[in-house]
């Protein structure tokens, strides 16, 4: 009898622990979108239906088209482009794409990798802009352009990469740790907290102030209130979140840099460790590629100094 108590006193209190955490998972999500920040930022917002899902995008300006593609963080989406893309719409139209996982494009619960990404900027390039474009492509999404433009060059005019992963970030594969993590993070209960911690809006502010930005100060509430909302919004949010931590979306470019003829130009944040060697390493593969240094910048400076940046990149878009 005592035994059996014992047992119905472990089950009541194992349920209660999972209605408590199911709560709070329920109550942090609510909470992160109750804004509605990207759908008011958003006035001309597009849908691509893919395969996988629904793809949401912008469409803005005449000329020319660029594709602007944001980071690979959790938080992120194409609102990290908002300031900047204004700037390019008197001469190009651009187009500005949350990438399946981010943003408010549809995120199902599924292991997201590389090549489904290239087969996304492919097909999308096809679909909604059907003329060979221009790719701006920030941090570890930069490995995305170059794979696709090595599959599929006749998509593709000239490739801009800010801040790329180092060559040897982008060969990294899931080990078993790895493995044991994402089964981890796919739990239903433990795995949303665990991402709920790791994507609050308290680490999501601390990583902008000490990554993204070069100036703290430059960081105001409701960029931040944006990115907690991206990072929260659809079904499985963590799914991207578990691939990208895990290794899921690497994969070893320097056989496509070889092997690309389009234009390549890479944007280095001056203030990043090791970035001037990073761009270095790239330029070892494809001496044809372009290194430019942007001076107090760190991770995003289309999104901390759009002015200076544009001012920047634009000799490089006319070239």
């Amino acid at each position: 009898m005592k035994t059996r108590n014992k047992l119905l006193t472990l089950l009541i209190l194992a349920a209660g622990d999972a209605a408590a955490t199911a709560c709070i998972n329920k109550a942090i999500k609510l909470s992160a979108i109750s804004r509605h920040i990207l759908e008011n930022e958003s006035s001309s917002s597009q849908c691509y239906h893919w395969r996988l899902g629904n793809i949401h995008y912008t469409k803005e300006g005449n000329g020319k088209p660029i594709l602007l593609i944001h980071d690979l963080t959790p938080a992120a989406s194409g609102y990290e482009w908002k300031e900047f893309s204004k700037r390019l719409t008197k001469d190009h139209t651009v187009y500005t794409i949350d990438l399946l996982g981010f943003g408010r494009s549809e995120k199902p619960n599924l292991t997201y990798t590389n090549y489904l990404y290239v087969q996304l900027i492919s097909d999308f390039i096809k679909s909604e802009i059907g003329h060979r474009t221009d790719v701006i492509a920030t941090g570890d999404s930069s490995s995305l352009a170059v794979m696709a433009c090595s599959n599929a060059p006749e998509l593709f005019d000239r490739l801009l990469l800010i801040n790329p992963e180092s060559l040897l970030s982008c060969s990294l594969v899931p080990g078993k740790n790895a493995k044991l993590y994402k089964l981890i993070l796919d739990l239903p209960l433990a795995g949303t907290l665990i991402y709920n911690i790791a994507c609050s809006r308290k680490n999501i502010a601390q990583d902008f102030m000490g990554r993204c930005y070069c100036n703290p100060y430059s960081v105001n509430s409701r960029l931040i209130d944006a990115y907690y909302e991206s990072a929260h919004l659809g079904a499985s949010p963590k799914s991207i979140y578990a691939s990208v931590k895990c290794n899921y979306t690497k994969c070893n470019i320097t056989n496509a840099l070889r092997r690309i003829d389009n234009s390549i130009y890479l944007f280095g944040g001056e203030e990043l460790d090791n970035m001037a060697e990073v761009m270095e390493n790239y330029r070892k593969y494809n001496p044809a590629i372009e290194a430019i240094t942007i001076p107090k910048a760190k991770h995003l400076p289309h999104l901390e100094a759009p002015s200076r940046f544009h001012d920047l990149l634009c000799p490089y878009l006319e070239a």
